[in-house]
């Protein structure tokens, strides 16, 4: 997945089968499924001691909330490819590989991308991460600093950044 500033979240039509299919379970048996679970432990008798109940209600809680998040995502849904960067400027969706501190020894590679849009065999970091905030916007060759979550600066050189083709 990948979102541009328009707020358009791009998936393959993988990806969104899938999001699609996870919709229609929680929406349909996963919802009937804690309703008879929060049913049965009402019957149960006194709600206040009632573990069962409450882990039921806390359940349910979460999987609205999961609806909520796939019902937004998919409605800003386009399926394809996000456009590339025609400069070479990195965007989500694409494949940047950095260089940790200049030192082209030290290197790493990932998806700049939600991991919804992502295979398995990718590691993805999230354009609102502190490194995906940090090389966005950043070209092949630049450097770019970025927030470390103790509140140092670290700094990464782009070596490549090409589109993900998934």
């Amino acid at each position: 997945m990948t979102q541009t500033s328009e707020n358009v979240t791009w998936l393959t039509q993988e990806a969104y089968n899938k999001l699609k299919d996870e919709l229609a379970h929680l929406t349909g048996p996963a919802r009937t499924e804690i309703a008879a679970k929060i049913a049965a432990a009402r019957e149960e008798g006194d709600l206040r001691e009632n573990g069962g109940y409450h882990a039921a209600k806390e359940e349910q809680g979460k999987q609205e909330l999961r609806v909520r998040q796939l019902t937004q995502l998919l409605e800003n849904a386009q399926v394809g490819e996000a456009p590339a960067s025609a400069d070479g400027t990195v965007a989500p969706g694409m494949v940047v590989t950095i260089a940790f501190d200049g030192d082209e020894d030290d290197t790493m590679t990932f998806l700049l991308a939600s991991r919804e849009y992502a295979s398995s065999d990718i590691e993805t970091y999230s354009p609102q991460s502190p490194l995906g905030t940090g090389v966005i916007g950043h070209k092949v060759g630049e450097d770019a600093d970025y927030e470390l979550p103790n509140g140092k600066k670290a700094s990464v050189r782009i070596l490549k950044a090409e589109p993900y083709s998934g």
